[in-house]
């Protein structure tokens, strides 16, 4: 007897009826795969890569002749719903192209331009450096030896720091004055025909009717109002400038313990911030934007923002006055501590910070490493016209790092009171390089001077010669170039090794090559004795406070400019006093020809630029 548990499972089944012959023709068609196609509602969006990058023309090609206006906005509207991320983003880059297309239409061009100027490493050069991460090497692009100089000053003391905001260049001094000057216009090459491609270089301009800056405004303080908390104004030296890169601000820190912020336009001041509680040392605004970075003898870095001229915060950490701080695109920067002989940088977002000792140079000769694809490092013995090899010369310990200049994001360098001039990296807590007694010594004081007898013992008094201090730093962002400052008369001017493991000189600015040396073989210590009063000629007279330096024309092509502050003094005191004149210097730094330019056998003239990697 059959049931249901014992019939077998085949006969359970009911018999399914072949009914695929008598389904009408216009069902849908099952594929192999089981799932129904589903059509495309819009077949413009599948439109091939090579069609679309090829032009928007393309894209009507399918378009119906009779279409109206309404069902084409209806087309557009469902091929940006049906748009993919890889479609949009290719879009974008279509676009990009075509504005660069134009651009380059308006302005105009020639075929060397274009030939420099590929649009393919044109977009590689706009990411990087947005991103922080291009590096070029100018130094070799430029003709020191054939800069220009030109001095301008005001009856003021002596002149501590000067900022730039082309074309305007601001300088503060110790009589609490703040200075407002504007740099003459470079000169502009001729109208020449478009048939003629030969442009005149810049050494072939003719000069400026003006060469020396005017002075546009100026405002000055009142050391009597130092109990006068009301009082608009320092009342004590200004000691540091710093000019926003959108021009609209301008700030300055005094030893009266004030961060004033002031109105560029008419010198009015803003706000005046009393957070310090001791003398503002440096300012320094990071790239691009109004946030402002100062430092303080009272061991601070503390942070501002203008846009909102309000205080944001305070970083701790340093064990001794904070003199110096710089700071580029990233929101962090890196400061220096005088004696505690530390730099550090400071990740503002992270609150974190990254410390690197100095205070070395006391004997070790393991820290002046001269790799070979640079000049031997070289200093000076007692004779100030001779010079001997590191490794037969003394050494001087480091007791104070007093400058800091940042050359990217990864890497800085920094001047300390025994002459060195050291190269940092991010990655390693000691100086990658470092070039001791940069500027040379000077020459051991005499016996009346250094004595207070009548008749000094010449053996016990007589001293050994002392190591300039690096009083002055500054770079070229993103760039090789390095310039330095002291009291022997010269700016000296460093480039930083394509591996960025060296530093090497390439000698002093405004200076012509020595007869029977080729250019870039410059010395350490070779400006010894080329002091006023030995009667030798020497580019600025008395101790380099500050350096700014900017670039002219599109990425330096027209050269570069760089103003010096010159005073008799110190910026931070009267240690010493040197003749010369309060005031600053200009010096236009003319681009070399194309024939001239060459780097290890090729090309640069424009200056041949890389993208680091982080």
């Amino acid at each position: 007897m059959s049931s249901f548990f014992t019939t077998p499972a085949s006969q359970k089944k009911r018999k399914r009826n072949d009914t695929s012959a008598t389904l009408p023709s216009n069902k849908k068609r099952i594929t192999a795969s089981g799932s129904i196609p589903r059509p495309s509602k819009n077949r413009t969006a599948k439109i091939p890569r090579d069609e679309s990058i090829s032009g928007s023309g393309s894209e009507d090609v399918d378009a119906p002749r009779g279409s109206s206006d309404k069902e084409q906005g209806r087309s557009s509207q469902s091929e940006s719903d049906d748009e993919t991320g890889a479609q949009r983003r290719l879009r974008l880059a279509e676009q990009y192209l075509e504005n660069i297309k134009e651009e380059i239409e308006t302005v105009g061009f020639d075929a060397e331009d274009v030939d420099r100027d590929l649009i393919a490493e044109r977009l590689k050069e706009d990411v990087a450096a947005t991103k922080g991460k291009l590096y070029r090497h100018i130094a070799s692009t430029l003709d020191f030896s054939s800069a220009s100089k030109t001095s301008f000053r005001a009856n003021t003391q002596s002149t501590t720091s000067v900022a730039v905001c082309p074309p305007y260049v601001y300088t503060v001094s110790k009589d609490i004055t703040l200075i407002k000057w504007e740099l003459p216009e470079p000169p502009k090459p001729p109208p020449s025909s478009k048939k003629s491609k030969n442009k005149p270089h810049p050494k072939n301009l003719p000069l400026p009717s003006r060469r020396r800056p005017t002075k546009v405004l100026y405002t000055r303080g009142n050391h009597h109002e130092s109990h006068n908390s009301k009082f608009q104004h320092h009342t004590a030296p200004i000691l540091n400038v710093a000019a926003s890169a959108d021009g609209k601000f301008v700030a300055t820190g005094g030893a009266d313990k004030r961060l004033i912020i002031w109105l560029a336009a008419d010198l009015k001041p803003l706000r005046i911030f009393t957070q310090h509680r001791d003398a503002v040392t440096g300012l320094a605004f990071r790239k691009g934007t109004n946030q402002l970075y100062s430092c303080s003898k009272d061991r601070t870095i503390k942070t501002w923002s203008l846009d909102e001229l309000g205080y944001m915060e305070t970083l701790f950490g340093h064990q001794d006055e904070v003199v110096d701080v710089a700071a580029l695109a990233l929101e962090r920067c890196v400061s220096v501590g005088a004696r505690d002989r530390t730099a550090r940088l400071w990740k503002v977002v992270e609150e974190s910070q990254l410390v690197f000792r100095g205070g070395g140079g006391g004997g070790s000769e393991k820290k002046h490493r001269n790799p070979s694809n640079h000049l031997p490092t070289t200093t000076v013995n007692g004779d100030s016209t001779t010079t001997t090899t590191s490794s037969s010369s003394r050494s001087y310990a480091e007791g104070s790092i007093d400058r800091v200049a940042m050359i990217d994001e990864e890497a800085f360098i920094t001047g300390s009171d025994n002459g060195g001039l050291s190269l940092w990296s991010l990655h390693k807590k000691k100086p990658v390089f470092t070039i001791p007694v940069a500027h040379g010594l000077d020459p051991p004081l005499k016996p009346e001077e250094a004595s207070a007898e009548a008749v000094p013992d010449v053996v016990k008094v007589t001293g050994e010669p002392q190591p300039r201090w690096i009083t002055a730093l500054a770079t070229v962002p993103y760039t090789d170039l390095v310039l330095s400052g002291s009291w022997d008369g010269w700016v000296r001017i460093w480039r930083v090794g394509e591996d960025k493991k060296g530093i090497e000189s390439l000698g002093m600015l405004g200076r012509r090559n020595v007869l029977g040396r080729k250019e870039g073989e410059f010395e350490t210590g070779e400006a010894d004795g080329m002091q006023d009063e030995g009667g030798e000629e020497v580019a600025v007279r008395g101790v380099i406070n500050d350096i700014e330096v900017f670039e002219r024309g599109d990425r330096g092509k027209d050269g570069l400019c760089v103003v010096v502050a010159v005073g008799k003094e110190h910026r931070f005191g009267r240690w010493k006093t040197h003749k010369g004149k309060n005031g600053a210097v200009v010096f236009g730094v003319p681009p070399k020809l194309a024939s001239e330019v060459t780097t290890n056998g090729v090309n640069a003239a424009h200056g041949d630029s890389t993208e680091t990697e982080s």
